[in-house]
């Protein structure tokens, strides 16, 4: 009964993710740029990609302004980008949520996101992510994907 309800589950943890890599394609000693801001995703990717040694800057303001809608403010910012960005990570995310349920052990928040990384320099988008994981799953699966795109310095080149 057990191996039943893992295998029936398997296939809706499954479908909570998308990902299209393209494996070794971003040098790290590049700058990346990144919006400001933003839910637990936004945030975590930024320092994640901060505390495996790359250069990741959100911009120069330019233009804030608040807009309200029928249920809450917004903030919206407008940047530039430095010329020096090679690369442009952008996090689309809905609200997260608190899942006391799902991830008790695996951070407690719900992350529902959307995730882009491409090239400048020749226009390639080199990573989308449609994905929806616990906290601590999400950071996994992003230090897995990141270890496939870096380019290897292994010698043979």
């Amino acid at each position: 009964m057990k191996a039943l309800f893992i295998i029936l589950l398997l296939p809706v943890m499954v479908g909570c993710n998308s990902v299209y890599v393209q494996p070794n394609s971003i040098d790290t000693t590049q700058t990346f740029y990144a919006d400001r801001g933003g839910y637990g995703m936004r945030r975590s990717i930024k320092q994640k990609m901060a505390n495996r040694g790359y250069h990741v800057v959100v911009g120069t303001a330019t233009a804030s302004r608040d807009a309200i809608d029928n249920t809450e403010n917004i903030e919206i910012d407008s940047a530039v980008v430095p010329d020096d960005a090679r690369y442009i990570v952008k996090v689309s995310e809905r609200r997260e949520k608190f899942n006391p349920f799902w991830c008790p052990f695996n951070g407690f928040w719900w992350w529902n996101f959307n995730i882009s990384i491409a090239d400048q320099k020749t226009g390639t988008e080199l990573m989308s992510w449609r994905g929806r994981a616990c906290q601590n799953s999400a950071l996994k699966m992003l230090d897995d994907i990141l270890d496939k795109m870096e380019i290897k310095n292994d010698g043979n080149k």
